[in-house]
């Protein structure tokens, strides 16, 4: 049974799925998926926080599915522009975990990730899955992954 990491940029997803479908992800259905016949050693769920009730109750919802989540304020600049992305702590988690898992699955169509993904197969031998909307996330990782799973009618609610 192999073992599973996975790493979720819920703000990518979000924005992506209702870009795409105008729709959202169903986090339910993906876990279903991911963990058929597979070992779940570390599941995160990385957003932002805007101390909203419905982002709480979402927030209960994952970790309920069986998410870590993990959470970043929302940082309004003085020019009107927002910082609160999560590239360097994903990135650090998916290296922190490589030894307890053998499948990293990250859910994410950001081709800042490209480096990592290549980084996990290359030098820690691991099969990276990444899960994204095909029209909305980078060739470069569609590219670097072992498999790409496209995020469509199958995963959304």
């Amino acid at each position: 049974m192999d073992k599973v990491a996975l790493f979720v940029d819920v703000q990518n997803v979000y924005y992506t799925t209702r870009q795409a479908y105008g729709r959202h992800f169903n986090y339910n259905r993906f876990w279903a998926q991911i963990s058929d016949g597979r070992e779940v050693v570390a599941a995160y769920a990385y957003a932002i926080d805007r101390g909203d009730i419905k982002q709480r109750e979402f927030q209960n919802i994952l970790r309920a599915i069986g998410f870590e989540v993990k959470l970043k304020p929302f940082i309004q600049r003085s020019d009107g522009s927002a910082k609160g992305d999560w590239d360097v702590g994903i990135t650090i988690d998916a290296l922190e975990q490589t030894a307890a898992a053998d499948v990293v699955v990250l859910v994410t169509g950001d081709g800042d990730f490209s480096l990592l993904v290549d980084t996990l197969r290359q030098n820690h031998g691991k099969t990276v899955e990444v899960y994204g909307v095909p029209q909305l996330s980078a060739i470069s990782l569609v590219n670097a992954a072992s498999r790409f799973m496209a995020i469509d009618e199958e995963l959304l609610l």
